[in-house]
């Protein structure tokens, strides 16, 4: 019989730490690295371009950046849950995204997945915090989800064939949409079914995203059908290429063939069976099909350059095998957001299971036989027909029904949406029960029109986005606090000459003037005006100094210490720098993003054989994004020398 169980997973962790106190005014800071160039969009097919270029994201509104974790590991229980049959048994964590850590089959005693051996936070996220690892859920935008690290609400459901099914659910913020992710494991199956559901509830159309990305040792063949894919590494082109042999004889379906980080989104043909697997050298490993609504598949692959080996150490522990991704999602490239019309659902039904191929024929240079004899034994393990049956029976029988027993708790956000809008979404509830501090500011709005002021020393408060919270806050009593919020949302909503006055509105007759200026400093940024940004930046600081009350408050210090002096350095004025630098925390000072900003001011100031001194001492940047190219730019301005491997996560090729 299949259970449903609740479990803890102890790991060496590094803990989350707070969320970053300023809000997201910005666009994704990984943004550059998925971005593709102009005279590449132009040469694309038309539909292809047009889902690229489709919704872009201004800001990470209303989502707050995730960079208060660290470098450091101890061991931590982490929440699970334990979906087990007598073949297969899937360890899911729903405090963290409902990530998929484990999936272990039993009868020959193989992990199907990477299984990362810690949980270790890296700015991989659009709004920082992720970790590698598993198979994880991603809805949003282009990047991996705001919920990476986020807990989702969960619960025990009838499956279709009448046992136990694991629910998870959440409100995903970015596009306000509400989402489910149903797994079971049917009676004696060798496979994890797994319902997806994305649905709209407003009138509006809404620009829609899912990958399913799946973490696989990177020994191993990827085969999919498919004879062509399109390239897409860090240098913003988009190019379709053979599969599996470039030019040069290299076959790319080994990611330990790449050199360099890459994406291959796979060109799958119209009516063939959507399916990607990854085998080891005895022709065995890990299969994932679906229902053809899931239409694109993707290899995602380090390379064996110094960069792609340091990321991948940075991810997890020196001497881990490393690892490689294969992925599922709505579009054909991740670059793409398709339409989903108000009213209207994306849903679909993914499977993952072992499967044990000819070696000879499956790892052979004759790709059209690999590929047909995966697929034979693919059919033969679990049928076409047996997916679309199974989809049809979950979403008709199961897909509505209403949770039994209460596994998780996400967050308040969606029974905020649902009071607001008076939604009824069946199978997915968010009872006012889960209501809480954060969200208490915009039941008071909601209720009277008014939205109450933040507690005497407290910060501002979570913000709202939402064209319908903007209407209200249009309406409300216009004081500072008001102000703040009013012009976060005019801000999002793309009217910047708005909001601006808004927060200038706001900052006359504030006590309380750094959330203000904080947002006045980053449009300065924005608009291109470096020195009044840095300016108010540094003002938004020494306002936060005279009124904090120094409980609680070192987030904000070192939030705005970090941007304030950063500005400074770019507006050429490293004197400020350095005395705004002095009042920060010793504590604040020592960490790894904190002695970059040291490197770059000892430079401005003409010291650089103390820069070099702090290259030589050694330091981490805990929140360095991906393909960051920083490090290495600050040590060529110091030396000739090789960058240290220590230092070394350029993923482009030099």
């Amino acid at each position: 019989m299949t259970t449903v169980r609740r479990a803890v997973l102890t790991l060496p962790a590094a803990p989350l730490g707070p969320d970053n106190p300023l809000p997201a005014l910005r666009a994704p800071a990984g943004a550059g690295a998925h971005a593709v160039d102009a005279r590449t969009l132009a040469e694309l097919p038309r539909d292809m371009a047009r889902g690229i270029g489709r919704a872009p994201l201004r800001s990470l509104l209303p989502t707050a950046v995730r960079d208060g974790y660290g470098r450091e590991r101890t061991p931590a229980g982490l929440d699970a849950i334990v979906i087990e049959n007598d073949r297969l048994r899937a360890t899911v964590l729903p405090g963290l995204g409902g990530r998929v850590h484990s999936l272990h089959h039993k009868p020959t005693g193989r992990e199907l997945l990477y299984r990362n051996p810690v949980f270790q936070p890296a700015a991989f996220a659009l709004n920082g915090a992720w970790f590698s690892g598993g198979i994880e859920w991603n809805i949003g935008a282009t990047g991996h989800t705001t919920l990476s690290c986020s807990p989702l609400h969960a619960a025990v459901v009838r499956a279709p064939d009448g046992g136990p099914m694991l629910r998870l659910w959440e409100w995903e913020r970015l596009r306000d949409l509400p989402f489910q992710v149903d797994l079971w494991l049917p009676e004696g199956s060798d496979f994890l079914y797994v319902g997806v559901r994305v649905r709209n509830p407003h009138e509006r159309t809404a620009p829609a995203y899912w990958w399913s990305n799946t973490a696989v040792p990177e020994e191993r063949r990827v085969l999919v059908p498919a004879d062509a894919a399109w390239h897409h590494g860090y240098e913003r082109g988009l190019n379709r290429l053979p599969v599996p042999v470039a030019e040069d004889g290299t076959d790319r379906s080994y990611p330990l063939n790449g050199a360099h980080a890459a994406d291959y989104f796979y060109d799958l043909p119209e009516e063939q069976r959507r399916w990607i697997a990854a085998l080891d050298a005895d022709g065995r490993g890990l299969v994932q099909t679906s229902t053809d609504a899931l239409r694109g598949r993707k290899l995602f692959l380090w390379g064996t350059e110094r960069g792609g080996r340091r990321w991948q150490e940075w991810l997890t522990e020196p001497g881990t095998p490393g690892y490689a991704e294969m992925q599922a999602g709505l579009a054909r490239t991740q670059l793409e957001h398709l339409e989903l019309a108000g009213g209207a659902e994306f849903s679909w039904l993914e499977a993952y299971g072992p499967l044990a191929a000819d070696p000879e024929a499956a790892l052979g240079d004759d790709w059209a036989a690999a590929r047909a004899d995966v697929e034979d034994r693919l059919e033969a393990a679990l049928p076409r027909a047996a997916v679309d049956a199974a989809y049809t029976a979950w979403r008709e029988g199961a897909a509505d029904a209403g949770p039994e027993t209460v596994l998780a708790t996400g967050s308040g956000w969606g029974a905020l949406e649902v009071l607001r809008g008076g939604y009824e979404l069946p199978g997915t509830p968010f009872p006012e029960s889960t209501l809480g501090p954060d969200q208490e500011p915009w039941r008071e709005l909601l209720r009277t029109g008014v939205l109450p002021p933040p507690a005497k020393g407290a910060g501002p408060g979570a913000p709202l986005v939402a064209t319908p919270w903007r209407d209200m806050l249009e309406t409300a009593p216009a004081d500072p606090s008001t102000e703040y919020h009013l012009g976060i949302a005019q801000w999002h909503a793309g009217d910047r000459a708005q909001a601006v006055r808004s927060w200038e509105r706001g900052l006359h007759r504030a006590e309380v003037r750094w959330p203000l200026l904080y947002c006045l400093a980053v449009a300065d940024q924005e608009d291109g005006h470096p020195r009044r940004a840095a300016e108010r930046f540094a003002e938004a600081f020494t306002d936060h100094a005279d009124h904090a009350d120094h409980d609680g408050s070192e987030p904000v210090a070192a939030a705005l210490g970090r941007e304030a002096t950063a500005a400074l350095l770019a507006a050429g004025r490293p004197g400020p720098a350095r005395e705004l630098w002095a009042r920060l925390p010793d504590e604040v000072r020592g960490r790894g993003a904190f002695r970059l900003l040291e490197v770059r001011m000892l430079l401005a100031e003409g010291r650089t054989d103390e820069a070099r001194a702090v290259f030589d001492e050694g330091f981490e940047v805990a929140d360095l994004r991906e393909g960051a190219e920083v490090l290495g730019e600050l040590w060529a301005e110091l030396t000739d020398e090789p960058l240290p491997d220590a230092y070394e996560f350029r993923m482009r090729p030099n």
